[in-house]
């Protein structure tokens, strides 16, 4: 278990899209949102966990096809709500009040979060060939020790990408205390730069 919580953290250092998505809600929705959408990364991984524990996972890696579907479902959502971040109004982003906690409806980055992370195949492969690695034989059950192990991921999961909720907005909440006007005026723009380039990124990704 030592193992793998040091293995983990050293992956949780390298920038991924869990950590892209979690950064831009937060700068996007301010910190709850941040947070929000680290809880719907977190389910998602709990949800891929538990479909590796009973071979779900193996259709993606054994069918081109059902790979491809999921790979292109993912990308498109991922293009479409970078296209809605880029259109979204300048106006509407300078007058966002400087505060921890930006009102907003918490499922939307909850449900968008969860929604990436399922429709990313290379998630699930993930899971079903990251977790055996660190199964024993010591007489307790396969399906408990990666159940366990799951869970681990995804709580130290949540810990990470709130650590990054609570520093993005801090930074964030500077920027704004500054009346930094071209922070604002481009921050819609990022955002959906980075979107759309995780969607092409999806599309580029291949099964092997």
């Amino acid at each position: 278990m030592l193992t793998f919580i040091l293995v983990v953290l050293v992956l949780f250092l390298i920038p991924g899209p869990a950590v892209l998505l979690t950064v831009t809600q937060t700068a996007k929705g301010g910190r709850k949102a941040g947070i929000i959408t680290g809880v719907g990364i977190a389910v998602g991984d709990l949800i891929h966990t538990v479909a590796a524990v009973f071979g779900l996972s193996a259709i993606l890696m054994t069918s081109a096809l059902a790979f491809e579907i999921v790979k292109y479902l993912g990308a498109a959502y991922l293009i479409f709500l970078g296209i809605k971040s880029l259109l979204e109004k300048t106006k509407a982003l300078e007058e966002k009040p400087v505060t921890d906690t930006i009102k907003t409806d918490p499922s939307v980055p909850f449900r968008q979060a969860l929604l990436i992370e399922l429709l990313n195949p290379k998630t699930a492969l993930f899971f079903l060939a990251f977790l055996p690695q660190f199964v024993h034989p010591n007489g307790t059950p396969v399906v408990y020790q990666l159940l366990i192990l799951g869970l681990t991921f995804v709580l130290m999961s949540i810990l990470y990408t709130t650590l990054l909720s609570f520093l993005t907005s801090s930074i964030g909440k500077r920027l704004y205390s500054n009346k930094n006007s071209n922070f604002t005026r481009w921050q819609g723009k990022v955002v959906g730069a980075i979107y759309i380039g995780l969607g092409l990124q999806l599309v580029l990704q291949s099964q092997k």
